[in-house]
């Protein structure tokens, strides 16, 4: 089995999130609290159904769902007052709310609908040659593969891949891996913050650290990682940090960021070119150029703030612990069923909301339909590295009774 904190956290300068999060969870005790199900009632999930998928599409609860539809009346109410006058400080304020909450100044952040629209915006501000190099591992998200892949061929640049280790022993194993990859011509290292096929949270702070020392940038696929992890964007020596809302957060379908450092953000632009920012001879800032891409619905982004609300209602370490002690719980029943071993020690520095596990070979979508059509199950079956595993999210309308459900539908359907 592979170690636990000792061999994570030996490699680590300083208080990584990781660090800071395992001495919370040390200090208290990994049960669900009194209000655990107080809190489940906050969405209208369907009762006849589980939904163990909060990693792929994060329902918002229902105090943001009523945020985003006054903002939407507000805008149907009075069109022209609401997208000339009111929008643009609403915005403003919003990507205020969501940098203190990151640990950010807004004037790093942007706006975008997810986590692949922002990696598709640095990607083409991303200056590249023939043969320069963009490293990803082999863990990377991949819709994120394609974005470098196909910006790589436009430019007779390419694009390599790390192996990393098949069991994670510590974190300067994983940095040791990823920099002896590195050649005289990578420019870019793009990593997760927290697998999406493996669930996996990587050292991200140092991986940019030693990035930095190397004249190396940065990016950081990090739609997990918020709200599942304490985020301190300053504090990430990153280039850049794309992510989505509308996962952990718990804000509406369609929000997301992207944040970047000063010295990069004169490089990066709209996907989409139009006004910018109103008028648009009073354009200052690499920000301006984002804010008017056209006339869409902007309502998902000005509830962000009453996502955040919500989750700091609950309380961010009381959410970490909850989630993390289902998924430890999870975790267990998966082992115990199986017989097989997980890629990461039992220690929330390797894992936080989200239990990865391998399952006997087979075909994965099968099964995951099987689950759903025959058990009203959602729960995502991952095919990576040609093995089948099963992820399992843990918000807080989850419980172990649903993890039960979950173990008794494989021990059925895994031969």
């Amino acid at each position: 089995m592979p170690t636990g904190t000792a061999g994570r956290c030996a490699g680590l300068r300083g208080w990584s999130p990781c660090c800071r999060l395992h001495l919370v969870l040390r200090n208290k005790t990994l049960t669900a609290s009194p209000s655990q199900q107080d809190w489940k009632t906050a969405w209208d999930l369907r009762s006849d159904t589980i939904y163990l998928n909060h990693g792929s599409f994060g329902p918002s609860p229902r105090s943001v769902i009523q945020a985003r539809n006054q903002w939407q009346e507000e805008m149907e109410s009075q069109p022209m007052d609401f997208f000339v006058r009111r929008f643009p400080e609403a915005l403003l304020a919003t990507r205020q709310r969501l940098a203190q909450f990151l640990g950010t100044k807004a004037e790093h952040l942007i706006l975008v609908e997810n986590s692949t629209q922002a990696m598709n915006v640095v990607a083409n501000g991303f200056a590249l040659q023939a043969n320069d190099q963009v490293l990803l591992t082999d863990h990377e998200y991949g819709a994120v593969r394609r974005i470098w892949e196909s910006r790589c061929q436009q430019t007779a640049a390419e694009v390599s891949t790390v192996r990393l280790p098949a069991l994670f022993e510590s974190s300067q194993e994983v940095v040791d891996a990823v920099f002896a990859a590195c050649t005289d011509r990578t420019r870019l290292i793009v990593i997760s913050h927290i697998t999406s096929p493996t669930a996996v949270t990587l050292p991200v702070q140092e991986i940019c650290q030693r990035a930095q020392q190397e004249g190396v940038q940065v990016c950081v696929d990090g739609p997990h990682a918020v709200a599942q992890l304490p985020l301190n964007l300053d504090q990430i020596p990153c280039d850049y940090y794309c992510a989505s809302c509308h996962k952990w957060l718990c804000a509406p379908f369609g929000t997301g960021f992207l944040y970047a450092a000063a010295e990069h953000q004169a490089r990066l632009g709209p996907l989409t070119l139009s006004w910018g920012q109103l008028p648009p001879d009073e354009v200052s800032h690499w920000s301006d150029e984002f804010l008017w891409s056209g006339t869409r619905d902007p309502s998902a982004y000005l509830a962000i703030p009453s996502a955040i609300d919500f989750m700091e209602s609950v309380g961010l370490d009381d959410f970490q612990q909850q989630g993390h002690a289902l998924a430890q719980y999870a975790r267990q029943q998966l082992v115990d069923l199986t017989g097989q071993q997980p890629l990461v020690a039992d220690d929330p520095c390797w894992y936080g909301c989200m239990a990865q596990h391998p399952l006997p070979d087979g075909d994965a979508r099968s099964l995951q339909n099987s689950l759903w059509e025959q058990y009203s199950i959602e729960v995502p079956i991952v095919e990576w590295n040609e093995r089948r595993f099963v992820r399992v999210s843990c918000h807080l309308y989850n419980d172990r009774q649903q993890v039960d459900q979950l173990i008794v539908a494989l021990k059925e359907l895994l031969p």
